[in-house]
């Protein structure tokens, strides 16, 4: 891939949300950016646009192209290539009015450029070389980030956290890799004799290196994805007061009537910096309500198919039959947590019966939110955050997959080193770890990946 994409385009779009705001924002990239820009953009001081130094601010009017004022507003431009998309670029800083944005954007159009495609500044940005692809995807993350952790995470993928621990282990192959063919194709010069034997321990250490990054992925999905999580117990055991209090809302009816809950109901929740998709489900029992019965063994598929499982309990009242159903149900999941709700009453439960299937058991009270801090802290321990500097968390299945990839030829290669097979079979291996991690960081990735992974953009970005 070149290191300069040619474009012969303008494009422009709303960067801000269709909605009501204080400041609304219009995005201008291309060889006619800034031309298109001072088309509808005129300084209060009477000097062009263009006459501008780059990044500075700029008061001014924007108007239709038949003259008429639409805005007061501010604008800004940079230089090729000095700019995000490494193009001319232009920023229009318009007050927050959809209206006002669209009938900018259309008297942009009517000046020659056209409507920018979802991702198509920060794909721009890739192809000219201002961001690795790993940057590029950390801006989307960035934007559809739910927790503090992945915001971090994502903020340190964009400074460029995985390609600075990558771009090591690349440059090290580089030299492995030339230093054979310059050898093998210059056999009169004096180069220094090929001793495949002697990057052994450089190839350990990529090794290691590339496998420690690789173990962070198994918490970055969690950070990212979140964790499948049910409530189950049986009818009026507390579930949707639970759910309640976690949400901090009322989001699910609460009744004295069993059965109330029927389907199940799916929130996500951020529980002790946890992203979890939290589903509260039927009250575990026997009936002959066929309603009731189909959400009963939803309540029991979601629990076998959760990667965490809540089952709560009335602690006011002895064990029943269907609190064992419960129990059952909750072993289906390689992690679960006895709730013990309604502590604030006097309590008749077994809880060394509870304590046989249960590892964790936690007194709480939905009523009154009792517990559920030692509940966020519980949730916090099982799923721990990486000791890693932000930014060095996989949370990409694409990174984990090139970097499992190269992990796996480099270990080949130490294979074939130890064996003491040919030069020529070790540096097979060695190519296709640098091929892997050109495709991380888009040095070697086709256009059809790169298509798909602007497709998850919005127009703007």
């Amino acid at each position: 891939m070149s290191d300069t994409y040619v474009t012969s385009n303008t494009i422009a779009a709303i960067a801000t949300g269709n909605v009501v705001s204080a400041i609304g924002i219009i995005r201008i990239s291309g060889s006619d950016a800034i031309k298109a820009a001072s088309s509808v953009f005129y300084p209060v001081s009477g000097k062009d646009l263009t006459e501008f130094p780059d990044r500075s601010l700029v008061l001014g009017v924007l108007k239709n192209t038949r003259g008429e004022a639409l805005d007061h507003c501010l604008c800004t431009i940079s230089r090729a290539p000095n700019s995000y998309t490494g193009e001319d670029t232009a920023e229009l800083q318009c007050h927050g009015s959809p209206t006002v944005l669209r009938l900018a954007l259309e008297a942009l159009f009517e000046c020659g450029a056209r409507q920018a495609m979802p991702g198509e500044f920060t794909k721009r940005a890739f192809l000219n070389g201002r961001m690795d692809l790993t940057q590029a995807e950390a801006v989307i993350d960035l934007i559809d980030s739910e927790t503090e952790e992945t915001a971090k995470n994502a903020a340190g993928q964009l400074g460029g956290a995985i390609l600075r621990k990558t771009d090591g282990v690349y440059c090290e192959l580089v030299d492995i890799i030339s230093h054979y063919h310059a050898v093998l194709d210059y056999p009169d010069e004096e180069i220094d004799e090929f001793r495949i034997e002697a990057y052994k321990e450089t190839l350990e250490k990529a090794k290691g290196e590339l496998k420690s990054l690789l173990c962070t992925f198994e918490r970055g999905r969690v950070m990212k994805s979140g964790i499948k999580a049910a409530i189950v117990g049986r009818p009026n055991a507390g579930k949707s007061s639970l759910l309640n209090a976690l949400l901090g809302y009322d989001r699910a009816i609460v009744t004295n009537i069993p059965g109330t809950t029927r389907d199940t109901i799916e929130e996500c929740i951020t529980l002790g910096g946890v992203k979890i998709r939290l589903s509260d489900t039927a009250g575990l029992r026997s009936t002959s309500d066929p309603l009731e019965k189909l959400g009963v063994n939803r309540a029991i598929s979601a629990a076998g198919s959760s990667e965490l499982v809540l089952a709560v309990f009335d602690g006011s009242e002895v064990l029943t039959e269907e609190d064992n159903e419960a129990i059952e149900a909750a072993k289906s999941a390689n992690l679960r947590i006895a709730v013990i709700n309604k502590c604030d009453l006097t309590q008749k439960i077994n809880l060394s019966v509870i304590g046989e299937s249960f590892e964790t058991i936690l007194p709480v009270s939905a009523l009154d939110k009792t517990g559920l801090d030692a509940l966020s802290d519980t949730v916090s321990l099982l799923f721990p955050i990486p000791d890693a500097p932000a930014g060095e968390i996989l949370t990409n299945a694409r990174h984990a997959d090139a970097v499992s990839r190269a992990c796996a030829s480099i270990g080949e290669a130490l294979t074939a080193l130890n064996n003491h097979s040919t030069p020529d079979i070790v540096l097979t291996e060695a190519e296709n770890a640098l091929s892997a991690l050109g495709e991380l960081t888009g040095k070697t990735v086709r256009e059809d990946v790169t298509r798909r992974i602007f497709d998850r953009f919005c127009v703007g970005k």
